[in-house]
């Protein structure tokens, strides 16, 4: 009788929850249960009220010990959901805590979770390295050791760690907009994007990042790898300076062909950035 293979030879990673690089992300909304939230009020005193809105802020509050690296609160526009949560973490157990405490929280019974989305940072594999930068400046006719090829590689070197780094380890930026949306790559029999060669899917992604560029410094966007983990492939979180750049930036880029042809698109979620305090007055809590 043969025996089951044994495990493979060698030496083995040490099991664990954290990622070689990156970080674990997280989205969580929530809608107001008006009865849980009348449960609070029939204690009969406003310190069961009080003492609820102090332990939410609390947990909530990026600054506390034992908080996620990057914790950011919103107010959800809409009626899909009230709060929004978009945390980040070495750790994917330190994000399910801030759940689970809010869960077991005096507030715990006021507040219905209505949607998540799980996913991991990550550089895309369609994010040029230094020497496929350096073959596309050859192919638009930079001669290589030339004044102009030498200065546009080393920018490129100093931006691709700049780039790199706030992939994997994001900073959220202080601007007031945010929406989040999750989607996939169509497998379609006729606009299959996995049956394409990668040149030709590196072509379409690179004109899709042009269209993004042209909103620097009123568009800040973050792409979360969720193959595996949720039900989507990507999360795209956006943050705007202003709402309508939210929109413009959205439509326009549906026009590329990496999106036109080979994008399907999950619900969006627009919301507005308020510190815990702010948002737990704002939703009458």
């Amino acid at each position: 009788m043969s025996r089951p293979p044994g495990p493979p030879s060698g030496n083995l990673p040490e099991p664990t929850t954290r990622m070689s690089t990156g970080w674990h992300c997280l989205h969580l909304y929530y809608a107001v249960n008006q009865e849980g939230l009348e449960m609070l009020e029939g204690e009969g005193t406003d310190s069961a009220r009080d003492e609820a809105r102090i332990e939410l802020a609390e947990i909530l509050d990026p600054k506390r010990p034992g908080a996620p690296a990057r914790i950011q609160t919103s107010i959800v526009s809409g009626h899909k959901a009230d709060l929004g949560l978009m945390m980040c973490d070495p750790d994917p157990l330190v994000l399910d805590a801030v759940q689970q405490a809010i869960r077991a929280s005096l507030m715990g019974p006021a507040l219905e979770p209505v949607y998540s989305f799980v996913s991991i940072t990550e550089v895309s594999e369609y994010v040029p390295s230094l020497e496929q930068y350096g073959d596309r400046l050859r192919l638009e006719g930079t001669a290589p050791g030339s004044p102009a090829y030498e200065a546009k590689m080393k920018a490129y070197a100093g931006r691709e760690e700049a780039m790199n780094k706030q992939r994997l380890y994001p900073e959220f930026p202080a601007w007031p907009v945010m929406t989040f949306y999750p989607m996939n790559k169509i497998r379609d029999p006729h606009a299959n994007w996995y049956t394409q060669p990668f040149s030709k899917r590196m072509d379409m992604m690179a004109e899709h990042g042009r269209s993004g560029m042209m909103f620097a410094g009123k568009v800040s966007q973050l792409i979360t790898a969720s193959t595996g983990f949720d039900d989507f492939e990507w999360g795209v979180t956006l943050w705007a300076r202003a709402p309508e750049f939210v929109k413009e930036i959205v439509y326009g880029m549906r026009f590329d062909e990496a999106s036109a042809k080979y994008a399907e698109f999950g619900p969006f979620y627009i919301s507005y950035i308020m510190s815990p305090i702010e948002a737990i007055k704002h939703l009458k809590l």
